[in-house]
């Protein structure tokens, strides 16, 4: 298994790995709404906005993960994890965790200070992420269910509350995905 920056050729392979397992777990109508998203980051959002994460077997992507800048006012540099996908028959083997791990090294390693999610508690707390209140981080958008808010500093053992609204880059901002 290797894990690596995303390649800009791979733009359609990735976007169909994304389109793929969203569509297997969840149907194809929730595959297509994660392809577009992930198509925007790619073709869309300013390249020193986003990262995009890749595991690869024999050469074949099975796994990706986008991160994307968080803006606050009081310039805490902050990215958001979504979202991020491997293949059904690769699941459950730790991959996912690797892979994630792999992106916040590299994140912490060009400054960022936090790096927040919003997904399920039970799998991202794998990888550090606690959940956190909107006193603590704001959401760019209203929450669905609040209880998967997410949140880990990459520079400490805990959160110092941030008290400015926060922005996604425009990829992210649609209330349909929150």
């Amino acid at each position: 298994m290797k894990y690596s920056e995303y390649n800009p050729s791979k733009i359609e392979e990735i976007n169909h790995l994304f389109i793929k397992t969203f569509s297997d777990s969840e149907g194809e109508s929730e595959g297509l709404v994660i392809g577009e998203l992930t198509n925007n980051f790619m073709t869309s959002t300013d390249v020193n906005d986003f990262c995009c994460f890749v595991a690869t077997n024999n050469n074949e992507i099975i796994g990706g993960v986008f991160f994307s800048r968080l803006t606050f006012e009081s310039g805490v540099k902050a990215y958001i994890l979504s979202p991020m996908a491997i293949l059904t028959e690769y699941q459950g083997k730790g991959i996912g965790q690797k892979l994630i791990s792999f992106g916040l090294n590299a994140l912490k390693k060009n400054g960022v200070e936090l790096a927040v999610t919003y997904g399920d508690p039970n799998f991202y707390s794998k990888v550090g992420f606690s959940v956190i209140s909107e006193e603590i981080v704001k959401a760019p958008l209203k929450l669905s269910y609040p209880e998967g808010w997410l949140g880990q500093s990459l520079v400490s053992d805990r959160i110092d509350p941030i008290t400015d609204k926060s922005y996604c880059v425009e990829a992210l901002n649609k209330p349909d995905l929150w």
